[in-house]
């Protein structure tokens, strides 16, 4: 549910170079499949080039490597590895649906949230596999303190993407809401456990647990 703001300058600059080093280098390649391979096998310098190659280009086929590179030892590949995962995420397939996703956030971060709420069910109904339609509108949901209905989605995008660690977070979120501070712990420790890099989270947990621990003495 989540949604992490991608640094699109930087991504944008680099991914560029990222790629012409990527297809010089075997000019008859793929750019997906060399990319994954590259970030899958490549030296640190290398893992950076191929987290922005498939951060501008890269389709679901690059999901799993990325949540693997999220727990890369260099830490700028962790990191922009969870960024690029969202913008894979917001990847459709379909030109119209992503066209429709966007127009939902935008609405989303106008504050415009019933627009919003009818824009990702829009896209939710072009496109019932797309776990992003179901996300997105599990934010507006919570947004609005709807919160069985937040969660509700959330489940199905965690049907249709088990990683997807903005769903896991949320979810803890929704039940923070519930007033279940226990459940809300187990998602957000199944969240960190799919992407490290969220201090936010990690935050929510020690409160969490230290919470717990203290009802209990």
């Amino acid at each position: 549910m989540t949604l992490v703001s991608v640094p699109t300058n930087l991504l944008m600059m680099t991914a560029g170079l990222a790629l012409m080093v990527l297809l010089s280098r075997n000019g008859s390649a793929e750019p997906v499949s060399e990319a994954i391979a590259m970030l899958e096998k490549g030296k640190t310098a290398e893992r950076r080039q191929a987290v922005l190659t498939l951060a501008r280009i890269g389709d679901q086929r690059a999901a799993r490597p990325l949540a693997k590179a999220m727990h890369d030892a260099d830490r700028m590949v962790r990191e922009t590895s969870a960024q690029a995962l969202w913008q894979v995420w917001h990847r459709s397939g379909d030109a119209e649906v992503d066209r429709r996703l966007q127009a939902g956030i935008d609405a989303m971060n106008r504050r415009a949230l019933a627009e919003a709420v009818n824009i990702f069910s829009e896209v939710i109904a072009m496109a019932p596999d797309f776990a992003e339609g179901y996300n997105k509108r599990a934010t507006v949901y919570y947004m609005q303190e709807r919160y069985e209905e937040s969660l509700e989605d959330c489940d199905k995008t965690l049907g249709l993407n088990p990683i997807h660690f903005g769903a896991l977070s949320g979810s803890g979120l929704v039940y923070l809401g519930l007033r279940n501070p226990v459940k809300a712990l187990e998602l957000f420790k199944r969240a960190i456990a799919v992407n490290p890099n969220m201090p936010s989270v990690q935050q929510n947990i020690e409160d969490l647990t230290r919470y717990l621990r203290d009802q209990t003495t």
